[in-house]
């Protein structure tokens, strides 16, 4: 049952129709303190209409409204403030809940529409640092979002594997690199050769001619720059998914920069049909106005350019996946670009293009400052993930050194404290990385609700809790759970259809503490009428723990 729902129905029928059902529904709130009830309505916007006060409004409002599920209707100054029947609300929400198990707050929102998703797209030949991260696992828990609501995700890492930079990798491996140690140590050596070209060229700026001339070679098809690319490529997938693997996160497609090299010319003819190049210092761009700089299509040497081929990417996007949303999880730098883009496509007459979102997001910070693979200013992924699996074990081994199963379980926790750190937060702020925060095991930490999870189901092995028919008989306490099991659903609609898994984050460790408090509270393995009640509550509180943490990509162990 929706009781937002149908408490704005209820309002609908004591306003005698004067307010629409969709206008008011959006303005009943949730007050900040239980004791205000469960929804409240503000009659201020009825005052113009009923001419007199929103306070003698909501008392004639309170006095019409009747229902068994609301156990009163009061009005509060100019508020109308329902309380639900707790008995009904709960025997309802633990009812939808056990029936429906993973499938609760589920929609059909989305109609089956293909969402692609842009995220991950590391560079090929450098590490996978932390600064990849935040697109990774928000990008992740996106696809389950969305997926969640109706919608079928497609994952698509858009690998970096093209560009100067290549150029640059191929240059120094000629001048400095060992074959023998490229290949027992494929990435770590790239990256040191990355760096080193860096260096020497500060001192000596022949060194980017001599990259951006290996780079034609290979825009040419040079087969020994060719052969160095694929080696580098292959290598840097090898590394990459074995990373991929430990997170839990599979992709759709790996179509990189390179794929598009073939499509581009396409969208300059598609340009230069409807006359919207233009010269500007011997480059050719596209003119968006006075409010948006030029969207640049061709250098002065005719060398296509990053938005050329975003632009490829997006019309093959569209005509294979046809798309209802198109997500681009990238860094807020990039927000200009992203607004290029789609103005370009809008002017070459694409109407989906409407349908495309830049996905911003906050930088991942090293003391205050940014991350740098170039001057070698950069922290692994797979050491903060090893060092987090490693601390799980060890904590572990301290509290339950009898566990079965420990290195899986110390996996699902380490690498659980890692996405989680990410994705609690706000995804358009800046984090600092802080290996210690993430790997606490206590506060607004991945582990914390993992350890919830695990002690609802310690209490219903303890408890030898049986399925069957939900008993209405409920402790006081358990208000404030059951309250935030029936938002659920609500919460995940948000979390989907704004873009925020931080969202279901900050749910789960609402529902956390609020479970954590009432398990102090309540003897919950009494033997007494309400003993099947209250584990039937601990059940419905582990399945949404459960899955609220799926959709963030953690897993959920049954002990720790």
């Amino acid at each position: 049952m929706k009781y937002k729902e149908l408490f704005a129905k209820k309002l609908v029928q004591a306003c005698n129709g004067v307010v629409e059902y969709g206008d008011l529904i959006q303005r009943i709130e949730i007050p900040k303190h239980e004791s205000l009830g469960d929804y409240a309505f503000p009659c201020f916007q009825l005052a113009k209409f009923e001419k007199m006060s929103p306070n003698k409004i909501a008392e004639n409002l309170a006095s019409d409204m009747n229902d068994p599920s609301f156990e009163k209707v009061e009005a509060v100054g100019p508020y109308v403030n329902v309380f639900l029947n707790k008995t009904t609300v709960a025997s309802d929400v633990i009812h939808l809940v056990l029936s429906q198990e993973g499938k609760y707050g589920s929609s059909e929102i989305g109609e089956g529409g293909a969402v692609t998703i842009d995220l991950s797209s590391p560079n090929i030949a450098k590490p996978f640092s932390m600064g990849h991260l935040r697109s990774t696992v928000i990008g992740n828990a996106l696809a389950l979002l969305v997926e969640k609501v109706g919608y079928c995700p497609i994952r698509i890492n858009h690998l970096g594997d093209w560009g100067t930079q290549f150029g640059k990798l191929i240059t120094a491996y000629r001048k400095w690199g060992n074959e023998q140690k490229v290949r027992e140590q494929t990435i770590k050596e790239l990256l040191n050769l990355y760096i080193l070209f860096h260096e020497k060229a500060e001192l000596d700026p022949v060194l980017e001619d001599e990259g951006r001339k290996a780079f034609k070679e290979l825009e040419q098809g040079d087969p020994e720059a060719v052969r160095l690319w694929d080696w580098f490529r292959e290598e840097s997938l090898k590394e990459f998914n074995r990373i991929y693997d430990l997170m839990g996160i599979t992709f759709d497609s790996t179509n990189g920069e390179a794929f598009y090299n073939d499509k581009m010319q396409r969208v300059i003819e598609m340009l230069e049909e409807k006359n919207l190049l233009v010269e500007s210092n011997g480059a050719m761009v596209v003119d968006l106005g006075e409010d948006t700089p030029p969207c640049l299509i061709k250098k002065k040497d005719g060398a296509s350019l990053y938005a050329t081929r975003d632009l490829a990417a997006a019309i093959y996007r569209y005509e294979t996946y046809d798309f209802s949303q198109s997500l681009y999880v990238v860094g807020n730098e990039q927000s200009l670009h992203f607004k290029q883009l789609i103005e370009v496509l809008k002017k070459l007459g694409f109407d989906w293009a409407d349908h495309m979102h830049h996905i911003n997001f906050g930088m991942m910070l090293k003391d205050g400052k940014k991350m740098s693979t170039r001057k070698g200013k950069v922290v692994l992924l797979e050491e903060v993930l090893s060092e987090a699996i490693e601390l799980a074990k060890e904590n572990i081994e301290a509290k339950n050194p009898n566990l079965e199963n420990k290195s899986v379980i110390a996996q699902q926790i380490g690498v659980g404290a890692v996405l989680f750190h990410d994705l609690k937060n706000d995804r358009r702020n800046d984090i600092d990385f802080s290996l210690e925060d993430m790997l606490r095991v206590e506060g607004e930490t991945g582990p914390y609700v993992q350890y919830t999870h695990a002690r609802a189901c310690s209490i219903l092995r303890k408890g030898n809790y049986q399925k069957g028919e939900t008993i209405e008989e409920l402790d006081e306490e358990a208000w404030s759970v059951v309250t935030k099991l029936r938002h659920f659903p609500n919460v995940v609609e948000r979390a989907a259809t704004e873009y925020d898994p931080s969202q279901i984050a900050k749910f789960v460790l609402e529902l956390s503490r609020a479970f954590n408090k009432y398990y102090g509270q309540v003897r919950l393995l009494e033997e007494n009428s309400s003993k099947q009640a209250r584990l039937q509550l601990v059940s419905a509180v582990a399945i949404v723990l459960q899955e609220g943490l799926r959709l963030l990509g953690l897993h959920a162990p049954k002990e720790m």
